[in-house]
């Protein structure tokens, strides 16, 4: 049994090389491991601010010892299930749904600067949608969350993955399912060096967080 509203963080094993890959042609495996790292930490962070109970989802499945090494035992983690990224997180959502949850939302640790009212606006969406989404400026999305009796498993089946279309996509199909949504503003997806550009502009990234202070940090090695 777990709390009526939950939050799914899915969360990747910082490892060099495997995080971060489109991030790393433009500054190096190095410092996009480093950038990973802070985001997830910050991710954390902002849910805490939420106060709604979260559940860090990780991938790869068999790495949990390594994970709570980084990360200690304070959090709920569980494996990332399924063939793709979509079926990982229809499961997820249906693990949530079976074992109580009546709400639920899932983010990625990719948008540093979304912030804990972006989270909680999303579940006070449910006394009036079926569901809520967040754009990303890269024509994905960074949170998608349902009411229990209106999860639809069919978005994340058969959807062509990390392209512009995504989001679009999935605002289609919830239409073609009679469910009523919430769009959420638009964040920016931490992918490129132009993207940590225009995150280092925005005056919701917080000064304190651990992605903004990295930046500040280095903002000559990264060519910001």
């Amino acid at each position: 049994m777990i709390d009526k509203r939950i939050v799914i963080l899915f969360v990747k094993l910082p490892e060099k090389g495997k995080v971060k890959s489109r991030l790393a042609r433009d500054v190096g495996e190095g410092p996009a491991l480093l950038l990973y790292e802070c985001m997830v930490l910050d991710a954390i962070d902002m849910l805490k601010r939420t106060k709604i109970p979260f559940r860090i989802f990780f991938d790869p499945p068999q790495e949990l010892a390594a994970l709570r090494s980084w990360l200690g035992k304070a959090y709920s983690l569980l494996p990332q299930t399924g063939i793709d990224l979509g079926e990982r997180m229809e499961l997820a959502f249906q693990l949530a749904f079976d074992e109580g949850a009546e709400e639920a939302v899932l983010i990625g640790t990719d948008i540093p600067a979304l912030t804990a009212s972006v989270v909680t606006d999303a579940f006070g969406a449910f006394k009036r949608y079926d569901a809520v989404i967040g754009p990303a400026n890269d024509g994905g999305y960074y949170l998608i969350g349902f009411r229990k009796k209106s999860f639809t498993p069919s978005l994340f089946r058969t959807m062509t993955w990390s392209t512009d279309r995504v989001f679009e996509e999935t605002l289609d199909r919830l239409r073609k399912a009679a469910r009523t949504v919430l769009t959420l503003p638009e964040y920016v997806d931490v992918d490129t060096r132009d993207d940590l550009r225009v995150l280092l502009s925005l005056q919701s990234l917080s000064q304190s967080s651990r992605t903004q202070m990295f930046l500040m940090g280095h903002r000559t090695d990264l060519d910001l």
